[in-house]
């Protein structure tokens, strides 16, 4: 679905080749300035670079912006609420063109259901507090591809989208996204919760120093002794019942 050929950014990420398969929710994790970031925005379109990259076939620079942003959506890392409008304007921004206005309707209603948002439509979104403003931005970025309104979406990606989520809302987001992947569209999804990543990852992609050094299923990468080096802690696998859990050693 989504093919990188010696795709990098000059100066901040190596060049390298991979691709992910429709259906998958992919993990980008590493330190701090390991590159997620910049990988991120080079893969929406919004920075240019180094190499291939190709949605379902087809060259990424090849689709114009208003049919790049019914396959794909980008949600980034921080963006300030700086427009004066109240939060349905802002979600209205984001829906697809051409939509039936009942399935957009009940779409809207559904995602601010489950993301507890619907006693804040009509609020300002200077009003918000951060974690309301980040599950709007959440909203809004899941509108543009939602299955039910958008048939064309492929693609989204994510970065540090659980910001400002407590622990209810970082489990709906899960369940949001489970059902996105579901439908036979990918999330690449750039997180520090590595734990999180072990639960949830069908397959991770480890960035350090700008560089890819690891691809693969999520229990191939989650390794304690490559995580250990790559971040710099001693980690070890502890299973409980079914599920394993990363831990950090201490002295």
């Amino acid at each position: 679905m989504l093919q990188l050929s010696q795709v990098g950014v000059e100066g901040r990420l190596a060049p390298f080749s991979g691709q992910i398969a429709a259906g998958l929710q992919v993990h980008l994790i590493g330190p701090n300035g390991a590159g997620k970031s910049t990988l991120l925005a080079r893969l929406s379109g919004i920075l240019p670079g180094l190499g291939e990259i190709r949605l379902a076939g087809r060259l990424l620079e090849d689709f114009p912006g208003n049919e790049l942003a019914r396959h794909r959506a980008y949600l980034c890392q921080q963006q300030p609420p700086v427009a004066l409008m109240p939060v349905f304007q802002y979600l209205a921004l984001h829906q697809p063109i051409g939509v039936d206005e009942n399935e957009l309707e009940n779409t809207i209603f559904y995602l601010a259901q489950c993301l507890k948002l619907s006693d804040k439509l009509t609020r300002m979104l200077t009003q918000l507090s951060g974690g309301e403003w980040q599950r709007v931005r959440l909203a809004a970025v899941l509108l543009q591809v939602w299955p039910t309104v958008n048939p064309h979406s492929q693609l989204l990606l994510l970065d540090e989208p659980t910001n400002s989520l407590d622990v209810a809302q970082k489990v709906a987001l899960d369940r949001l996204l489970s059902e996105f992947c579901q439908s036979g569209r990918s999330a690449l999804v750039c997180a520090h919760d590595l734990n999180h990543t072990l639960q949830q990852a069908d397959r991770v992609w480890l960035l350090h120093a700008g560089r890819l050094v690891a691809e693969g299923e999520t229990l191939e990468v989650m390794d304690p002794g490559l995580l250990s080096k790559v971040y710099d802690v001693d980690f070890h696998l502890q299973a409980l019942g079914e599920q394993r859990w990363l831990m950090t050693k201490t002295a």
